[in-house]
């Protein structure tokens, strides 16, 4: 073992007063000497492989943390070291207990500010802790709930102080974020390790979730078998949205945001295709001051307006209650041991950071003379205002908070500024020690409180860096607790008892859900099509005859030019010039801001980000290969994004590989979720897009009659763009001709291509739609794709090939495809109009103040 401590840990020792791994002595603690055998056996460049490993899975699943503001973009990757933390199960006991004593005083704690507060009558708690807070919502007061625990899920984080034992940092109760993330840990190092866990005795976790699956069956206002459970979310560019699509996936609840869910005569319903769905439980990642805009803030679009007068009558859960973020208030923590005594006459079991009001003379003329000590905090955070480190600040810096702080004493809580024990972080086939803090987490029961047994660990980025935090590209770890013997894992086939007997379809289909989906359709659909004739036209100017010239004068390549800019809409592009006065260098310009301008409406990227925002909003949907060939398709578009030296041929070899991930990306779809599920939104999407956009690219390629040779070309370029061109041979085995490539494109309903194949297939989705099963009258949008089939049917290629008497343009082709354009628009509009209206809006009818 020296050998290996002496090659990994050259460099690791520092002046740290603390470190997870090592005695006082220097030697390596039991469990973490048999992980560092385990270790040794692997080797340097095992354990690098194993971390690249790591690195694949989190990226091959989507594992993201959204940061603000990040110059690298919005969903960054999640972070998992090979290292995990190891914990002791005797000392973990230790912990255990104080988590379930410390969950049960902030019940009670929480209970009694919105109740009797006896904690202020009795002078335990300042008033202005609770009152100067803006956690403390007056409208939550003196509500009452069916439960008995009123804070069913609570988090701490914890950090080892100074007498080596783990203290509480701080306290999280409005909607911890965190659990999914360390099952996502527990789940990746479980494949890479398995080895590993097959020779320690870790603590699992399933029987955990099984218990938090059991408290949110059991939290629902009616005691019935099977409530109806929703996750709400604030949405997909959320930090911790992964985590909110992962555990409705884990769960099976559907994940919705406020406009999903509607508030009538008293009770809470999800908007669902087939109407209103009664809700009973919601689990919320909305923070309080958010969740109900009719009475706490009115700004807000993240809530439900009406929820809290719901939660009032006792008709929904909401977990945890609305009005439980005044406990994230590190004002209480000088308090705590006084309220401990005060409700369960005992001393904390777990020790807290030393913490001083300055609401209080004596402790604040102690702040204040050993500022540069301390760690200053806001008793509120919910504006983000900043923490402050006493030894980082200059003078000036701790003058104008000493005046700060003497304005608005009874705002700011000081504490003692302590070093975080280091954990083992592996980089760059060395040990380093890292700053660590613990999030752990407990859930109410019928007996009490249960907690998971590991948690959340993360890191600092950096070796000396006292700062952990995951805005700030800290790194998680997987947590172990070692036990004295081997835990077999709870089966998980049966833990979700009383939910699995029911099958959800498009009843359980949240509004918004189903609006993404309907958009994911069309937006990959309008990707593919849009990127195949972006391609073809590429082909068309690398050919040898686009490179004998300086100016193009080829009339095909003028007519295609053109039909790029009508049919992605990306105007006035190449209609607002003579593209014959054009040369190769002007046309590769604008072709590529067509494929790469972000800002362009109707680009190729805009499109792509359109698609790339809904698939986000859906993701708890979606398989995990699906996830694959989604990643894949951003790695070939980051690429080329930041291809600096872009040639045609580039162009071409990337959209090759995009078009060939898309295919695979769709046919995945079908596997992920079931027609009845929601499915048959994104067919009638994809159906839509690709008979609209077949409508444009023959208005733009076939109305105007072009001479023999130049007709041929624009034919030939057509079918190819439409992938026929084979198709179009093998059927017809003949010169390629206008009134049969109008018969194959538009009218042949067997042809999965053809525009009337679509309409078909939409006539027979959207009667499968709630609203069109529910009546023998067509609804609007069926009105309008019957029509526009029926027109379909009854033209004649014949007819449809003829130009008129000057001989210039296609007329009867040209009034039906704009007279089907114009019906397919009407079907969208009323598609949404009926199922994705989330216009609704209540107001306050008086103003609450809550600054942002």
């Amino acid at each position: 073992m020296a050998e290996a401590k002496n090659a990994w840990f050259s460099k690791y020792f520092t002046d740290n007063t603390y470190d997870e791994m090592f005695t006082a002595d220097l030697d390596v603690k039991g469990d973490w000497n048999k992980l560092l055998e385990n270790f040794k056996d692997i080797g340097v460049d095992g354990l690098t492989q194993r971390q690249n490993d790591i690195n694949w899975l989190l990226e091959e699943n989507g594992v993201t943390y959204n940061v603000y503001n990040d110059p690298n973009g919005l969903n960054r990757p999640w972070n998992l070291n090979v290292v995990p933390f190891l914990l002791d199960y005797k000392e973990w006991q230790l912990i255990e207990k104080g988590l379930k004593q410390r969950a049960d005083i902030l019940d009670r704690v929480l209970k009694d500010i919105y109740g009797d507060r006896k904690l202020i009558k009795e002078g335990i708690v300042p008033h202005e802790v609770i009152y100067s807070h803006r956690g403390f919502l007056r409208q939550c007061d003196k509500i009452h709930y069916k439960i008995d625990r009123h804070l069913l899920l609570y988090a701490a984080d914890l950090a080892r102080g100074s007498d080596g034992r783990m203290w509480v940092v701080n306290d999280r109760s409005q909607a911890p974020s965190g659990m999914g993330y360390a099952l996502e840990n527990r789940s990746t190092a479980n494949r890479v390790f398995s080895d590993v866990f097959a020779d320690m005795n870790i603590k699992r976790l399933s029987e955990f979730f099984k218990e938090f699956n059991e408290l949110l069956i059991e939290a629902s206002p009616e005691k019935i078998e099977n409530p109806n459970i929703v996750i709400l979310t604030p949405g997909s560019h959320n930090e911790t949205y992964f985590e909110h699509a992962y555990l409705a996936s884990f769960l099976g609840y559907p994940l919705v945001q406020g406009n999903d869910l509607v508030v009538r005569d008293g009770l809470l319903y999800m908007k669902s295709l087939k109407g209103l769905k009664r809700v009973h439980v919601v689990l919320r990642r909305v923070d309080d001051v958010f969740a109900d805009p009719l009475e706490l803030r009115e700004d807000s679009h993240l809530g439900v307006a009406g929820l809290l007068d719901v939660v009032r009558r006792q008709n929904v859960a909401v977990v945890n209650p609305i009005g439980s973020g005044i406990l994230e208030n590190p004002g209480l923590i000088p308090f705590m041991p006084a309220i401990c005594q005060f409700f369960l006459k005992e001393e904390l079991n777990l020790p807290q950071i030393a913490s001083w009001w300055c609401g209080q003379e004596k402790e604040r003329n102690f702040v204040l003379e050993n500022l540069n000590k301390l760690v200053i905090k806001p008793i509120d955070r919910t504006n983000r205002e900043h923490i402050h480190f006493g030894e980082l600040l200059s003078a000036k810096e701790l003058e104008a908070l000493r005046i700060e702080i003497e304005k608005k004493p009874y705002h700011f809580v000081a504490q003692e500024h302590i070093s975080f024990s280091t954990t083992p972080n592996y980089s760059k086939g060395n040990f380093e020690p890292r700053n660590m803090v613990a999030r752990t987490f407990a859930i109410a029961g019928k007996m009490g409180y249960n907690v998971m047994p590991g948690g959340l660990v993360r890191v600092a980025p950096e070796r000396d860096n006292i700062r952990v935090s995951n805005q700030r590209g800290g790194t998680s770890k997987d947590f172990w607790i070692i036990g004295n013997s081997k835990t077999d894992e709870q089966p998980s086939f049966n833990w979700n008892r009383k939910s699995a007997v029911s099958v959800s379809g498009l009843d359980d289909l949240p509004s918004l859900t189903a609006e993404n989906l309907y958009w994911a359709g069309r937006y990959v659909g309008r990707t593919l099509v849009n990127a195949r004739f972006l391609r073809m036209v590429l082909k068309q100017i690398n050919a040898p005859e686009a490179h004998a010239q300086q100016n193009i004068t080829n009339g095909k390549l003028e007519v295609l030019l053109k039909a790029v800019t009508q049919i992605t809409g990306t105007f006035p592009g190449f209609m607002k010039s003579d593209t014959t006065q054009l040369s190769s260098d002007q046309i590769l310009d604008e072709l590529t801001a067509v494929l790469l301008d972000r800002n362009r409406v109707g680009s190729l990227a805009n499109t792509m980000s359109m698609f790339n925002n809904s698939y986000y909003s859906i993701r708890n949907l979606w398989s995990s290969d699906m996830w694959r060939v989604f990643e894949n398709i951003q790695k070939i578009w980051r690429n080329l994004e930041i291809e600096k030296n872009l040639t045609v041929t580039k162009l071409i070899r990337a959209l090759n590989q995009l078009i060939t991930r898309l295919i695979a990306f769709m046919g995945l779809i079908e596997e992920s979720i079931m027609v009845d599920q929601g499915l048959l939104l994104y067919f009638i999407g994809l159906q839509l897009e690709q008979g609209m956009l077949t409508i444009t690219k023959c208005r733009a390629l076939l109305v105007i009659k072009q001479s023999s040779q130049t007709e041929y070309e624009i034919l030939e370029s057509l079918l190819s763009s439409h992938e026929s061109l084979n198709i179009y041979r093998y059927s017809y085995r003949s010169y390629i001709r206008i009134e049969p490539v109008i018969s194959l494109l538009l009218m042949d309903l067997h042809y999965p291509r053809s525009l009337a194949f679509h309409l078909g297939r939409l006539q027979k989705d959207i009667a499968r739609l709630p609203h069109s099963k529910k009546s023998d009258v067509f609804m609007n949008y069926e009105k309008f794709v019957f029509e526009a089939f029926s027109s379909l049917r009854l033209a004649s290629s014949e007819a449809l090939a003829n130009s008129n008497t000057d001989g210039l343009l296609r007329e009867e082709l040209d009034n039906l495809l704009e007279k089907l354009s114009d019906l397919l628009f009407k079907t969208s509009q009323s598609i949404s109009n009926t199922y994705f209206n989330h216009t609704y809006k209540q107001s306050q009818l008086v103003d609450q103040n809550f600054p942002i």
